[in-house]
């Protein structure tokens, strides 16, 4: 890995970007990637101070790691479930920085449980973070990228969008709304990029394979028949930096894997500050 540093004149220099989901795991990975290279940072979540979640991390924390390594970084308090708050945080991030030219769209809550048991107001929860949130959050940056000629999206999947293949595992795991979140938002990423195409504005998924973070630990997915696939989280902040940075014409629309997409640009994550 290369060295891990921020350099205020990097490749991000004069943009500014929003990750959502950003006080821990993967979103606090992205966020500080995005900040090596420059981008000032608006980071988003609903747990702002340790001990606000019953996970470790916190948006204050996140903050503070990239300010403190010389980038550029401010929270912004978010329940992505509520349109309201959907809403001020594109308007005080914009305040703040400016207008967004990278957008990465982490946010998730997830529950694990059958079909049949499957409250409707967890079923609403789930499709609303996960599915409406990026395609508002879209809505509302989207007209100052098109005026701008300019801009990234980034929607971050998982496998589980990927259709069940047989022989089927007696019971599953109850992943099956989780599934039909990220299918659903892989189609709209699609969908989106040809839609922005000739606006100079690009759209990717990026899926983390398996990362060990807080919330896999709770849900349990780290286990001996899975932790030989456990990647390290460079290797996901390093392809949505690679995404968040190509040229709109030539890298959109695109359904990544982390590792396979380094390894087609023939390269090796940085090591994070």
């Amino acid at each position: 890995m290369s060295e891990a540093r921020i350099n205020p004149n990097g490749t991000l220099k004069g943009k500014v970007a929003l990750v959502t989901g950003a006080s821990r795991g993967i979103g606090e990975a992205i966020a500080t990637r995005l900040a090596m290279e420059g981008a000032k940072v608006i980071v988003s979540a609903r747990t702002v101070e340790e001990g606000d979640s019953r996970l470790p991390g916190a948006l204050a924390a996140t903050v503070e790691r990239i300010n403190k390594a010389g980038g550029q970084a401010r929270l912004i308090k978010a329940d992505l479930a509520l349109a309201a708050e959907r809403e001020a945080l594109v308007e005080q991030a914009v305040a703040t920085f400016g207008p967004i030219d990278i957008l990465v769209n982490n946010a998730a809550i997830t529950y694990f449980m059958p079909v049949v048991d499957f409250p409707e107001k967890r079923f609403k929860l789930m499709m609303e973070v996960q599915v409406y949130a990026p395609f508002h959050l879209a809505q509302l940056v989207l007209p100052g990228m098109k005026e701008r000629h300019s801009g990234w999206i980034v929607n971050i999947s998982s496998g589980a969008g990927i259709h069940p293949k047989q022989p089927y595992q007696a019971g599953g795991r109850g992943g099956t709304v989780y599934g039909m979140c990220k299918a659903a938002l892989e189609r709209f990423t699609t969908g989106l990029a040809s839609e922005v195409y000739e606006d100079g504005v690009a759209v990717n998924v990026v899926s983390p394979g398996l990362v060990a973070t807080p919330g896999v630990a709770v849900h349990g997915l780290i286990n001996e028949r899975t932790k030989d696939r456990v990647q390290p989280i460079e290797y996901i902040a390093e392809a949505v930096y690679q995404l968040a940075s190509g040229d709109p014409k030539t890298r959109t629309g695109r359904i990544d894997y982390a590792e396979p997409l380094l390894k087609e640009l023939g390269l090796q994550p940085s090591a994070l500050v």
